[in-house]
């Protein structure tokens, strides 16, 4: 599937795809934060886990972020949206405990995952280096999303809610970020 973006004068898609990747990866650690904060007491066994998560999303910011100041472009205009976005949903599934905050992590990775994939595959000849960047982040993002589906009930209530929801609202900010 091609991507599609409104691009800017000058901008490349591998630019624009780095935008909107370093945008979403800024929303992520607004969800971890805020589910840290919530689980601290509705998942204490959790804590040390998202911390790792949102460890592993500061190191992928950065290097989006990097790849941006390397092109000389400025951020996402989605990059605020995206982290009041995160805290929000963070602190929402937060509030309801581990079983919502792995199957929220479950449902942004699975798009994340299949959007970077494609992403990779679009950028390999015309964009080496957006292409490595991506590379460099997809095995811990597929690593957030394997370990959070072992916390998962098959069929079970949260999943059934927060997929649907998650997913199409994940797909949502993608879309926009790549036409600002």
């Amino acid at each position: 599937m091609a991507l599609t973006a409104r691009l800017l004068s000058g901008e490349t898609l591998g630019d624009r795809v780095m935008k909107v990747d370093h945008a979403g990866e800024h929303g992520a650690i607004c969800i971890y934060r805020a589910q840290i904060w919530f689980a601290r007491s509705r998942a204490p066994d959790m804590v040390g886990e998202l911390s790792g998560f949102l460890a592993h999303e500061r190191r992928h910011r950065a290097l989006f972020g990097a790849e941006l100041a390397r092109r000389g472009r400025r951020r996402c205009r989605s990059y605020h949206f995206c982290g009041l976005g995160g805290f929000v949903l963070g602190a929402a599934t937060g509030l309801f405990g581990r079983r919502a905050i792995a199957a929220t992590t479950v449902a942004i990775e699975t798009v994340v995952l299949r959007h970077m994939h494609e992403q990779v595959a679009e950028l390999a000849a015309t964009d080496p280096s957006a292409a490595a960047t991506l590379r460099d982040v997809i095995a811990e993002e597929q690593e957030h999303h394997d370990v959070s589906g072992q916390r998962l009930v098959v069929g079970g209530f949260w999943p059934r809610l927060i997929n649907p929801v998650v997913e199409a609202s994940t797909e949502a900010v993608i879309w926009l970020g790549m036409r600002l």
